[in-house]
């Protein structure tokens, strides 16, 4: 799939909001994409996870073990990744706010694991989650996204990164909102808590 026709997937989802936003990386946004409603669509969620798992390397792909994502967002398109794949799909989740293995999911010592998120934006929860998988035995090969969303920061996830997409809108500290953003309230879209 080319970029634009990604991102024809998210608009047709009417997934591609604009507005003011709240990030869960605490910096605010004109766009988000609610990746939610782009993967509420089962054939579009298998469409994105089998152009998302062709960006794979072979090699990489005969690799992996297991696929893992973090709860709430990578969630679906991790279980889209693992069926793409031909590969078990679990996922971390975080209740008391550190994430961890649950509902009897387990990781051997030594399995390859690709990690799968929604949208990376800083990087932070996609660290957190590898942590918990590296902690329980686990090796992570590398990590797939539906969007890279960190602007060109060039995030170091310190394995290789596969995004189906790069999107690279604007995000502003609260010190450093532009008018447009300053005179309207800001929303938080997202499943997760602000990062302060």
């Amino acid at each position: 799939m080319t970029d634009d026709e990604i991102l024809a997937e998210f608009r047709a989802a009417d997934a591609l909001l604009q507005g003011h936003f709240l990030l869960s990386s605490g910096r605010h946004s004109e766009y988000y994409l609610q990746c939610a409603r782009v993967l509420m669509d089962t054939d579009r969620a298998g469409r994105l996870a089998i152009a998302l798992a062709a960006k794979l390397p072979r090699d990489l792909k005969q690799a992996i073990d297991v696929v893992v994502s973090p709860a709430m967002g990578g969630v679906i398109i991790g279980h889209e990744m693992g069926r793409a794949l031909g590969k078990p799909a679990i996922f971390v989740e975080r209740p008391t706010g550190t994430f961890e293995l649950r509902r009897g999911f387990t990781i051997d010592p030594g399995t390859r694991v690709l990690m799968v998120e929604d949208v990376v934006t800083t990087g932070l929860s996609s660290r957190e989650a590898m942590d918990a998988v590296r902690a329980a035995g686990g090796e992570i090969v590398a990590e797939a996204a539906l969007v890279d969303r960190s602007a060109g920061s060039n995030i170091d996830l310190g394995v290789p990164f596969y995004p189906l997409v790069a999107i690279n809108f604007p995000t502003y500290a609260a010190d450093e909102l532009p008018p447009e953003l300053a005179g309207t309230p800001a929303i938080k879209p997202g499943s997760r808590s602000v990062t302060a």
